[in-house]
């Protein structure tokens, strides 16, 4: 089949990198666009993330396909430097970086960062395994009841560890973002070679609104903004 000789080659893992990339920025996107909506008040909030859960069946098929599509992200990004390592098994002596950026030189152990705090992050607000917020779990399907999402945002963000460990993750997906943006639509071959692309000045412009979009929550909670 075309799809596992696709698999195989190594462009084609570079493929399903970017493609599922560009997913999982999509969904980074919306999820920070819908969790702004604290700032406008418990009554919004609240009315947002029942919505959410009223979708019931669709949810489920988002989140499933928002896993498929990290699973073969990660799996890619594992294979494809295991390929690099084994082209060159002895590294450099010494490797001074010229035309890379930070972006792209913490994008693997970034990557891992980012991983680690997906799972923490899950276990936070989803299923409500570390520091148990406002919310009962729900009855019906293992996640957080959505009856009180802002009361379990206000809650969360009193701790000064956890809001700092947000804001730093944010940092690495900032980083993350900005690179993987717009090295994906150049590896599906989406954007025409350019002293100065397009394409990397929108990838700056998405890392710093995402940035910014995520860590303005914990500080504003910290600091008493948001109530």
């Amino acid at each position: 089949m075309w799809v596992l000789t696709l698999y195989r080659l190594t462009i084609g893992k570079k493929a399903i990198m970017a493609v599922t990339g560009l997913l999982l920025v999509g969904f980074v996107i919306g999820h920070m666009a819908g969790n702004l909506q604290v700032f406008l008040g418990a009554a919004k909030m609240n009315a947002y993330a029942s919505f959410l859960k009223s979708l019931g069946e669709l949810l489920w098929l988002a989140r499933i396909g928002l896993f498929v599509a990290l699973v073969l992200h990660v799996l890619m990004a594992w294979q494809l430097t295991r390929l690099k390592q084994n082209a060159r098994p002895v590294a450099y002596q010494s490797r001074a970086p010229q035309v890379s950026t930070v972006a792209s030189r913490t994008m693997r152990w970034g990557g891992v960062l980012l991983l680690v705090f997906i799972v923490f992050h899950i276990l936070h607000f989803t299923t409500g395994t570390v520091f148990p917020s406002a919310s009962t779990p729900d009855a019906i399907y293992p996640v957080w009841s959505a009856t009180d999402v802002y009361g379990n945002i206000i809650s969360a963000f009193r701790t000064p560890w956890v809001v700092a460990a947000y804001v730093v993750a944010m940092l690495f997906l900032m980083l993350h973002l900005f690179h993987g943006a717009w090295s994906s639509v150049r590896t599906l071959g989406l954007a025409r070679s350019s002293n100065f692309p397009l394409h990397r000045r929108v990838a700056t412009v998405i890392a710093l609104v995402v940035w910014l979009g995520f860590s303005v929550i914990p500080v504003a909670v910290f600091l008493g903004v948001i109530r």
